[in-house]
This record gives C-alpha cells, structure tokens and sequence, in this order.
C-alpha cells in the first residue's frame, strides 16, 4: 500500500512540474506583417517628431510616438535607384547592383539584375504574400527587374521614376498592365492624382489579408517629391495663404508637356507643406485599416524616406529645415542628405515612447525581415539585423562602418565609423582625393573639416573608402548624369 502512495506522489509531482514547465514555456510568436513605408526626397526635419515646426505631420507623429524613433539611420544613398537597391538588396552602394539613376528606352530604368536576391524574394519564398504599391525605378515591364520578378506578387504605380516627375500622368501601371488615365490623356487634364490613386489600390491590398498568411508591405510613395502639386482640398487650402511666397516657373501641363517636367506653381512653400500633409494622411489611413482588419498587433510597420530634401520644382528646403539642421541636402553625401527620419512600431515588441542610437542603414533592412520572417539571408550582403534595438536589447551589433557613394557630380564618398564621418569629394579615379573628416559627436553639423588635426584617422576612413568600392562596368563611378 505504502509503494502505491509513493507511486501516486510521483506521479503527481511529475504531472505538475510538468504543467508548470508548459505554462512557463513562451509559445513560438507568429511571424510578424512588415509594412515598409518610405517617403520621396522627404528631409529629417520634415517630421514633427524631428521637431519640424511648419508643417503638420500628426499620424507620422503618432507612429513615432506608439513605437521607437531611431535617430542615426541612413538611406542607401543621396539619390533614388541606387538608394533603393542598396533597400532591397541588404548591399552598400559600393556593391549593389544599381549604382545610379540610368534611364532605359522606351520607359524605365536599368534593370537589377536576375542574380540579384531581393528582401521581397526572400519573403515571398518564405510565405508571404508581398507587394509594392508607389515607384520602383529598378527595371521595366517584362524586365528582369520588372517587381513581380523581383519578389512582388502585386504591383501598382510608376515604374519608370522619370515618369513619376509627373502627379497627373497619362498612365501607371498595374503588374504588367497598362493602366491609362483618360483624365489625364496627353497631360491635358489635371483630373486624378496618382497618388491618390495608388494610395487606394495599397488599402485594397490591406482589406483582402485576413490574417491568415504574413505579409509584406512596401509603401514607396513619391511624396514630396519634386514636381510641387496637390489637390486643392483641405489639406492645401490650410496651408495657402500662411507663407510668403515667391512664383515658380516650370514646364506646364499641356499638348507640348514633357512627362519628365515640373509644373508651375504659385504657392511652393504651401504646396510643398500640404504634400508632407498628405503623406502624413495615407500613414493614418494605413494605420487605422490595420486596426479595422484587427492586425495592428502583429504588425511591424517602419516609416523612413530614401534620401535628402530636394531643391528643384520652386521647394525650399532652408525655409522648412528640412534637412534638420544637417549640412546638405539630396546628392549630398553629408548627414543632411543621407540621415533619414526613421520610426518603428510594433505593438507588443517594440517599446512606446522609445528612442534607439543605432546606428544603422537600409542594407540593414534584408537581414532584419528575413531574421523575422525565419529565413536566411544571403550571404554576400552587408547589412546586419538590428532586430535586438527594435526591442530594445543591449546584444544589439554593431558596424564597424557604414559607406555611401554617388555617381555624379565626379563622383563622391563617405564612411561613418563610431562618430567619425569622412567625405570625399572628385572622388572618380581618384582614389588619393582630400578626405574631409568630422567628429558628428562634437559637429554633428559637419562644419569644421578637422582632418590637419587627426590625419592618421582621416587616412585610414580613405583607405575603407577604396576597399568598399568595388568597380562596376555597368555603373562607372562618377560617370552618370541624373535623370530622378
């Protein structure tokens, strides 16, 4: 009797611990949806989370507000394709595929390349359901480089970026459809606004997810990108009238159009306010239909823009601070037309109210979806995942550096090591060009080159700028003239 005790104690022990072991046990979390939004040529001052004082951004605000700003992280570059590619492909500029903006006949640009893995590839390998509604500018229709070859399964918008100059165009595209907007026919008419438009087909794709299969997101809107126009809706009309304002003249709508131009306009520093607005608005629309389809939790989404200001169309960026106090704007290599605005939400994971000192880039982008999504990266890349700061954990990694390059203008480099940023100008062919060094902990407005003090220092980021570029036939360095 005193042995079948025993043998019901034990059980009865074993049955508990092994209760309490199941209930302690953190259940495998589900892989999360990533929405990427990424803004067109918008500044780091822009935001009002990056104290942005002439321009409403609430809904950006809010995203910033609910989850984690990250103050030190960089674009691919200072100019679309290549920053773009460097996005997908997890490679700096001096290895990515796409170099610069290279136009293709009749409409696009130069196709990245089949050999090239893309995030969007790798994610879609993985089980999601992926797409891609705004600008790509990484290969035509029916190219290699065409989205849905890329890892897309939907695509709606501009595929060629040249195009995307225009807010009223004769057409977009819809995968490999042509979608002409008679409204808009031989630039006569200025009836529908391509962003609205895509903004529509982007909510569409969110209303048909059920939870049921993780998906990717990629939000690449033209927003505030040159040409300066808006509907004249509320969004302008509380901006009108409240700046001082100087005409711009450019190439107007009509049978004589060019699809590349940028349009007059009477109101710039009110147009150019209004644009930020209304980006600011799709942000809030997105974040409310993930709250309407009941997936706002497992959801991570990541506002950011793909480079500096710009300057052409009538904007003016001194007037808004756009670059936020940082020197330069987009083409410049220096913080102000490279360092991004860049906030992170997660409900749940990431922290509200958090700030990161990361830093980090957008070849940083590839490794941490895929850590998320449970697949491997390539492993030619160089980014690393910074999954660790979005939680908030102290394992987070470290670069040893980061380099940028830009293909016009003779050619340009820089490298942030720590708090050591080196820039050097006429940099193609000449890989013994003066190196500008600066100490962003100290001058985080790069104002003083301090190179004479500190040559050793500015001699060895010189010399990571010469092992990081790695020459490319298709994209000579230095060669390009832009066309974005």
């Amino acid at each position: 009797m005193k042995n079948v005790i025993a043998l019901i104690c034990c059980l009865i022990v074993h049955l508990t611990g092994a209760e309490l072991n199941a209930q302690t046990q953190t259940p495998k979390a589900a892989r999360p949806n990533i929405i990427f939004i990424l803004a067109d040529d918008l500044g780091y001052g822009d935001v009002g989370f990056n104290g942005q004082k002439l321009i409403k951004t609430p809904n950006i605000d809010r995203l910033a507000r609910e989850g984690m700003i990250f103050n030190q992280f960089y674009a691919g570059t200072s100019v679309c394709a290549p920053s773009r590619s460097s996005l997908l492909t997890g490679q700096h500029t001096g290895h990515t595929y796409i170099r610069g903006n290279k136009s293709v006949s009749p409409e696009g640009q130069q196709p990245i390349a089949d050999s090239v893995l893309t995030v969007a590839e790798i994610l879609q390998k993985a089980g999601y359901v992926t797409g891609a509604f705004g600008k790509w500018g990484l290969g035509p229709v029916g190219s290699e480089g065409d989205p849905n070859k890329q890892g897309f399964n939907q695509f709606y918008g501009y595929n060629c970026q040249s195009l995307a100059h225009r807010y009223y165009p004769n057409h977009l595209w819809e995968n490999d459809k042509k979608i002409v907007l008679e409204a808009n026919k031989n630039l006569l008419y200025n009836k529908e606004y391509a962003p609205d438009l895509i903004q529509k087909k982007a909510l569409s794709f969110m209303d048909s997810r059920d939870g049921k299969q993780p998906f990717f997101l990629f939000l690449p809107y033209i927003l505030p990108h040159a040409e300066l126009l808006v509907p004249d809706d509320s969004i302008f009309q509380s901006y009108k009238g409240k700046f001082e304002e100087k005409f711009h003249r450019g190439a107007d709508y009509g049978s004589n159009a060019k699809s590349g131009g940028y349009a007059s306009q009477e109101y710039p520093r009110a147009t150019f306010a209004a644009m930020v607005s209304r980006l600011d608005m799709y942000v809030g629309q997105v974040l409310d239909k993930l709250k309407e389809k009941g997936l706002d939790k497992n959801t991570l989404v990541i506002f950011t823009s793909d480079n500096g200001p710009h300057v052409e169309g009538g904007a003016d960026p001194k007037f808004f601070n756009s670059s936020g106090g940082f020197r330069g704007v987009k083409r410049d290599l220096y913080e102000g037309g490279v360092r991004e605005p860049f906030a992170a939400r997660w409900p749940g994971v990431i922290k509200p109210n958090s700030k990161s000192d990361y830093i980090g880039a957008f070849w940083d982008i590839l490794p941490t979806f895929t850590e998320l999504a449970n697949a491997q990266p390539p492993s030619n890349i160089d980014g690393i995942s910074f999954t660790d700061a979005l939680k908030g954990k102290p394992t987070q990694k470290k670069h040893d550096y980061l380099y940028w390059e830009f293909h016009e203008q003779g050619g340009r480099q820089a490298v942030r090591q720590g708090n050591w940023k080196a820039v050097r100008l006429k940099a193609a062919g000449n890989p013994d060009a003066l190196v500008e060094l600066y100490d962003l902990s100290k001058d985080p407005g790069e104002t003083t080159n301090i190179t004479p003090q500190f040559p050793e220092k500015a001699k060895e980021l010189g010399q990571i700028m010469n092992r990081a570029h790695v020459s490319s036939t298709l994209f000579p360095f230095g060669s390009l003239v832009t066309n974005e």
